[in-house]
């Protein structure tokens, strides 16, 4: 049957020429309608996509078909092969096939022309003389593909078996050493470096890219007290600068109206679920773009109600400048500064320094509900001051800015001298763009933490979205077809066929770079300090988790569940005991952990160390302990990276420590 099916193709082709017309037909077509059809399940995709939405072929992968040469066959040969026999087993004997796209064995023929060069030269001649490390290649590969693949290998294995005499002992170490170093039990709670991160070699590529002139991202968080205007000062900055049209504005406007919520219209530019819009407050941290003289801007609006602050702290992680926002309005101010309560001016100023943020823009708004009084900043800057230098702020890097997003006064141009002739300084986007770019760790590993997995059409099923923290990354190349085919130059030809394979911890899975899109635009590369969004091939969507970090294959990051931390207690009323639970946040992970141990008191002004372990935690105190989370999570030592270093302690609501990961302790060592 498969030989009369194969003939079938090979007549209604009438050769190779007309192979060639009929694809090249297709890619007329395909340029004039603004979309591709994909040659192997014959879906029409959109032109933007660079591989096929349905089974994520790349587009190019059957260009060289149109103009192969005469001495090169562009169809198959008569012998039909294993894979087009599976595909055809199926199908009835009475049916007809006529094809307008490449038949079954065409495409096996073509996957294994194409690698037939890169696996001569990537895989030794013979693979191994030794019987346990066959054995051992296909037990490993068994435990991660279908059992098809993992016999077509042991058949590969044996059949290679007479040529495998004059392989070198240290070829067959390597090559084993490689597969067990991409084996990884996910049963395993801790999982140590296998490399060190002075021993990662840039690629050239990222060399070249680092050298191009650009605008460089600046990322700004938005935080303050809730309803200290902070969705409403994005919505009007946006708009100023052309990101929001009239219309939109308009319809938010009508929309606010009609629930009775006027002054929210334009808030609702940043706050787009129902449920916010219904509370007048936001929830989640709202990303927005825009590009100023100097950066082009993330703007990061993080919710100001106490019971969000977890999300504040997942999404604001990422800042590299924040703007303090304060409302001057008489009781609101000192609402935020906890006079009566906890206020989250005071707890998101100290988790912003916590991140690592040394820039700071304090930005009082609201000043027309106070008639734009001097008095009135001057106390407001005198009572905060004081509080940011306690926090680690210096004060040559604290912006001090009057205005009113409602007013539209001193946000994008100077205020009116009828509102603020007494101040003299820089508005908001000219503060924005006095600060300094923060260094980028270009030149390192490749390090993302997931902040959101978002469902995008563009982007496929599922994309990671989150900012590069080191390293870089680009666009994966042409995929190799066939089950077999695809495994050894997974394993073996990475770098010969320009793979861009990453890791995804803590889960150990292997995945293919798809697209990448930076600032809602799509894009080749990206490099440390973009916030992007990625689409992973070859991944099970299970594992591909906020909390999760894409990393090198080479240089994987550290899991562990017993941490050893060097904290600062907060301004608590409850001491922390030993045994006590809290929530453990650490970049966009949160697990329930417990203080397992207080290792000592430090003393910050004679940096000395108690020799009798407290038995319990103040306020204002700094000490060394260890805590144990209830699932392990990515972490690295704040020494050698410091996104992942850094932790903070939540208990009934509140914040009650900061501090960074000194060590991390792994079961060997209990």
């Amino acid at each position: 049957m498969m030989g009369g099916v194969t003939d079938k193709v090979h007549n209604y082709f009438d050769g190779d020429q007309s192979m060639r017309g009929i694809l090249s037909e297709q890619k007329k077509s395909a340029s004039k309608h603004g979309f591709w059809r994909c040659l192997v399940c014959t879906y029409e995709n959109d032109g933007s996509l660079s591989s096929c939405y349905i089974c994520g072929v790349f587009k190019d992968s059957f260009d060289g078909w149109i103009n192969k040469g005469e001495n090169q066959v562009g169809i198959c040969e008569h012998s039909t092969s294993v894979m087009a026999k599976a595909l055809f087993a199926g199908m009835p004997h009475q049916v007809p096939f006529r094809f307008d796209t490449l038949s079954p064995d065409d495409i096996v023929s073509l996957g294994r022309k194409k690698t037939k060069d890169h696996l001569a030269t990537a895989i030794p001649a013979t693979i191994s003389s030794s019987s346990t490390d066959e054995k051992e290649v296909v037990k490993i590969l068994a435990e991660h593909d279908d059992p098809e693949t993992s016999s077509a290998l042991s058949s590969h294995l044996n059949g290679n078996r007479s040529n495998n005499l004059g392989i070198n002992d240290n070829e067959s170490e390597i090559l084993v050493s490689k597969i067990h170093h991409l084996k990884l039990d996910k049963k395993i709670k801790n999982i140590k470096k296998v490399m060190s991160p002075s021993q990662y070699k840039p690629e050239k590529w990222i060399l070249s890219e680092q050298q191009q002139e650009t605008k460089s991202q600046l990322n700004i968080a938005i935080v303050g007290h809730v309803d200290s205007g902070k969705s409403t000062l994005c919505g009007r900055l946006l708009h100023l600068l052309g990101k929001i049209s009239k219309k939109e504005i308009h319809k938010y406007q009508k929309e606010a109206k009609e629930k009775g919520k006027g002054s929210f219209a334009f808030a609702w530019a940043m706050d787009e679920t129902a449920e916010e819009r219904e509370r007048g407050i936001t929830m989640t941290v709202a990303i927005a773009y825009f590009e100023s003289k100097k950066y082009r801007v993330v703007l990061l609006d993080s919710p100001g109600h106490k019971d969000f602050v977890s999300n504040m702290i997942s999404g604001s992680t990422q800042a590299d400048a924040a703007i303090l926002l304060v409302d001057a309005s008489k009781g609101s101010f000192e609402a935020g500064m906890g006079f009566h309560d906890v206020g989250q001016t005071k707890e998101h100023a100290q988790l912003i320094r916590s991140f690592g943020v040394e820039q700071i823009v304090v930005a009082v708004n609201k000043m027309d509900t106070v008639g734009y009084s001097q008095e009135r900043f001057n106390y407001i800057k005198s009572q905060l001051a004081a509080f940011l230098r306690s926090c680690g702020f210096k004060e040559t890097l604290i912006t001090w800015i009057p205005l009113s997003a409602m007013d539209n006064q001193n946000v994008v141009t100077s205020a009116s001298n009828d509102h603020l002739s007494w101040y003299h300084g820089l508005c908001l986007l000219d503060a924005i763009d006095s600060l300094y770019p923060p260094e980028r760790d270009v030149l390192k590993p490749l390090l993302m933490p997931v902040c959101d997995v978002v469902s995008s059409h563009s982007l496929g099923q599922v994309a990671a979205c989150g900012k590069l923290e080191a390293g870089a990354i680009r666009h994966g190349s042409k995929v190799p077809l066939g089950p077999f085919i695809s495994i050894l130059l997974m394993i073996f030809c990475c770098d010969s066929l320009n793979y861009v394979q990453v890791l995804i911890m803590p889960s150990g899975d292997l995945a293919t770079i798809r697209s990448i899109e930076r600032d809602c635009q799509a894009c080749l590369s990206a490099r440390a300090g973009d916030n992007v969004a990625v689409s992973l091939q070859g991944t099970d969507v299970s594992n591909l988790v906020p909390s999760a970090v894409i990393c090198h294959p080479d240089f994987p990051v550290t899991v562990a569940d017993i941490l050893e931390l060097k904290i600062l207690v907060l301004d608590v009323k409850m001491p922390i005991l030993l045994g006590s639970h809290v929530e453990f946040h650490i970049h966009h992970a949160k697990e329930a952990a417990q203080v397992t141990k207080i290792v000592s008191l430090l003393d910050q002004k004679k940096a000395k160390t108690s020799k009798i372990a407290p038995r319990l935690l103040t306020a204002r105190q700094s000490a060394t302990i260890e805590v144990s989370l209830e699932r392990p999570v990515c972490v690295e030592e704040f020494s050698s990276c410091r996104t992942l270093g850094r932790a903070f302690l939540r208990c009934s609501g509140i914040t009650i420590a900061v501090g960074i990961v000194t060590r991390i302790i792994f079961a060997d060592e209990q």
